[in-house]
């Protein structure tokens, strides 16, 4: 039963990027409707910008920054003298994080259209977020590679999303997200993103939110070595 849903849900997450786009083009005035409906806990999002370990004057990226909604959360940490970077494949989304960075006047934020993977920041960063979007992505362990390559020598990755609660309430609850993410945002909901950071990060820490159904988790890159670990190759090599 699991290989079989598995099967389709991975078909889903397979497609071009015009598609995944419009579909985020298309629920991009929902978004604060879908974290009510989700229950996605109140102080989430701080707590995945806190655990960045940032600070004032410091360089940050969001992936799958969407319509802004952690972008006060960054600025809170890096001050009006760092840099804030979003990257996402949604002209939808990104028009309403311009808009959002024109209301505040926020002329620290810049925001890019394009596919994370293909993203070239134009200096190095201290600090990587993925945003509700880790397993939304068709190649996201080439995502995660490429993001350390482009993170300082003890900067972080953070990772923050749902995930199936454990036990029998994930059982009863899947049926429901496939057929959420088969009508919304796509996304394979049996992608274990806190296992790719943990086998590719120097140090590794996660929690869980709501019975296991929200998590934050974060890795540090080594300080004393620039290359990834040969097992984000092995990674990449499995897909």
């Amino acid at each position: 039963m699991r290989g079989r849903a598995e099967h389709v849900t991975y078909q889903w997450v397979d497609c071009e990027r015009a598609f995944i786009a419009q579909r985020y083009d298309r629920i991009a005035g929902l978004i604060g409707l879908f974290d009510r409906l989700l229950f996605l806990p109140l102080d989430l999002r701080r707590r995945a910008a806190a655990r960045l370990s940032l600070k004032p004057g410091d360089r940050v990226l969001e992936i799958g920054c969407g319509t802004g909604r952690n972008f006060s959360f960054l600025r809170e940490a890096v001050g009006p003298g760092g840099k804030i970077y979003g990257v996402d494949l949604s002209r939808g989304m990104l028009g309403r994080a311009r808009a959002l960075c024109r209301r505040e006047h926020w002329r620290n934020v810049h925001l890019t259209q394009c596919d994370a993977s293909e993203y070239i920041p134009c200096e190095p960063l201290d600090g990587i977020l993925f945003s509700l979007c880790y397993n939304t992505m068709p190649h996201h362990r080439a995502v995660l590679r490429h993001a350390w390559k482009h993170l300082h020598p003890g900067g972080r990755i953070v990772i923050m999303d749902g995930k199936l609660p454990h036990g029998l309430g994930g059982k009863l609850v899947l049926p429901f997200c496939l057929w959420l993410m088969k009508h919304t945002v796509l996304g394979n909901p049996f992608i274990e993103p806190w296992n790719d950071l943990a086998a590719t990060a120097h140090e590794f820490e996660m929690e869980e939110f709501l019975f296991g159904s929200w998590y934050v988790c974060w890795g540090t890159k080594s300080t004393r070595i620039q290359e990834l670990p040969t097992t984000m190759e092995h990674l990449l090599a499995a897909e």
